[in-house]
């Protein structure tokens, strides 16, 4: 599990309190602009310490713990993919981030481009790829980290919105039933529907959930009502 413990997440006059926990599947973080939606996954990922509480992965404390060194992968919008890299080093750093990639490793990144539909693109710049392919090469990066707790930050809101649904059932397809814990900041309520189990609710200062996502949009709180007007 991953668990909120009594957590308060500070930036500048910002303060957002978050007491819960997230379980294996995936898990849809909604609710207005500037509502601490990003600011939940930076405290997983470590680039946000709590000024109360903690922020734990299957019992222990994080806090700790380097954001390298968490258990933790994340998918952001702009890929972080490196222009000078090829694809199959981009996907490597994965594994090592000093690129001396084993035979082992080699053929670990060969599998995890298949698994996105990329076989064949190892020597590939990123420039000469298309925004949705980009968008394969940072999930395969994920799925050949192999860690059991997954970030997504909104990477697909770029995308058109064909595009956007294809790399939606990808993640679905091979993250879905894998046993990670994944939790996906989205703007847009539908990526929830589609994607998400359970959905948590960031407004008005609090991070509440997670709830079963057909009965969150059945009976919406009174913020999420507002934003989903």
């Amino acid at each position: 599990m991953l668990t909120f413990d009594d957590v308060m997440l500070a930036q500048g006059d910002f303060r957002l309190s978050v007491d819960l926990s997230i379980g294996p599947g995936i898990t849809a973080v909604i609710g207005p602009s500037g509502a601490g939606k990003s600011t939940l996954l930076a405290a997983v990922a470590g680039f946000l310490a709590p000024m109360q509480g903690a922020v734990q992965w299957a019992g222990g404390d994080l806090g700790g713990f380097a954001p390298g060194a968490r258990p933790v992968s994340m998918l952001f919008q702009d890929h972080n993919l490196f222009p000078h890299l090829t694809v199959g080093q981009n996907v490597g750093l994965g594994l090592q981030p000093n690129l001396r990639l084993s035979p082992a490793d080699k053929a670990a990144v060969g599998r995890a481009l298949s698994q996105v539909g990329l076989d064949g693109f190892d020597a590939r710049l990123p420039k000469t790829l298309s925004g949705g392919q980009q968008s394969r090469v940072a999930l395969a990066r994920v799925l050949v980290a192999d860690r059991p707790v997954v970030l997504l930050d909104e990477p697909f809101s770029a995308l058109g919105p064909a595009m956007k649904a294809e790399m939606l059932d990808l993640v679905r397809a091979v993250l879905g039933d894998a046993g990670k814990t994944v939790v996906m900041v989205t703007h847009d309520p539908g990526d929830a529907k589609v994607l998400a189990s359970q959905v948590v609710v960031v407004a008005d200062g609090r991070a509440e959930g997670p709830t079963e996502t057909q009965a969150v949009f059945a009976n919406p709180p009174d913020a999420l009502r507002d934003y989903l007007g």
